[in-house]
């Protein structure tokens, strides 16, 4: 097996608090889910700020998420009992329901919550492509784009929250449709303005770049997300074959959109 790919951290809930912030990994040791959530126990939303208590005393909330996130990914939703988060977190039933309400709140702010990773690769990309200015820089500028956009997407964990999402998607569709705008059509819009702005400064030829945008995710993400959603492993791919993927991605892109 060749050496594994590492992963990035991908909004918030819109929750206006200090962050608490819960890090999952994978059974693998793959990678690092991170979740954000407010830190205001949803008991206190809409009260007096004075009454809210301090950021997560003893770090049970955060205890609570991470404990939910794992057991959620590993079992789903509906097969994970409220006792059974406040027994791996190691705090009280009642202490969950202070918290976060009931199992389907905790559930939405943890989805939402995980969309931080998502925020974070989408500034990472605006980042790497507002930095390139002469043509030289395009093409390694996209490669090594490319691959750290397909590892982090291959993430056994980012694809098991993909299934879990989905699943409850006709029950929950609203959380399905804010997960979706907050994770992929956040980073998909990030990719258009960066290459749009590429066009701009004439380093590539895109009259579209929404569909630009969408082309490249595509060939990028395509194939290998279909088979990742549809086959349950517990690794990254290897580096050689995301580099492999990402490379010929590229190439086609560049075929398309490079000016003659």
């Amino acid at each position: 097996m060749g050496e594994r790919a590492g992963t990035g951290p991908f909004g918030t809930d819109g929750v206006p608090a200090v962050p608490s912030e819960a890090g999952v990994a994978s059974e693998a040791g793959v990678g690092v889910l991170i979740v954000r959530i407010g830190s205001v126990p949803e008991r206190s939303r809409g009260h007096d700020p004075a009454a809210i208590p301090g950021p997560d005393p003893g770090g049970k909330r955060a205890a609570i998420v991470r404990a939910a996130t794992e057991l959620f990914l590993r079992q789903g939703y509906q097969a994970t009992r409220t006792e059974q988060i406040a027994a791996t977190a190691a705090v009280s039933k009642q202490t969950v329901y202070n918290q976060f309400g009931d199992k389907q709140t905790l559930f939405r702010d943890i989805v939402l919550g995980v969309t931080a990773t998502a925020e974070a690769f989408a500034t990472e990309l605006s980042g790497a492509l507002s930095a390139v200015n002469v043509s030289a820089d395009v093409e390694p500028a996209l490669r090594s784009l490319a691959r750290r956009y397909l590892a982090a997407v291959m993430n056994p964990q980012v694809l098991a929250l993909r299934r879990l999402v989905i699943s409850e998607a006709l029950p929950l569709p609203e959380l399905a449709a804010a997960y979706y705008e907050r994770a992929p059509a956040r980073v998909l819009s990030e990719l258009a303005d960066q290459l749009g702005r590429l066009a701009d400064r004439g380093l590539l030829n895109v009259a579209e770049p929404t569909r630009a945008a969408g082309d490249f995710a595509f060939l990028l993400l395509g194939q290998s997300l279909d088979e990742g959603m549809f086959h349950r492993r517990g690794e990254t791919p290897a580096t050689s074959d995301i580099a492999d993927v990402a490379d010929h991605a590229v190439d086609v892109f560049l075929a398309a959109y490079c000016p003659r």
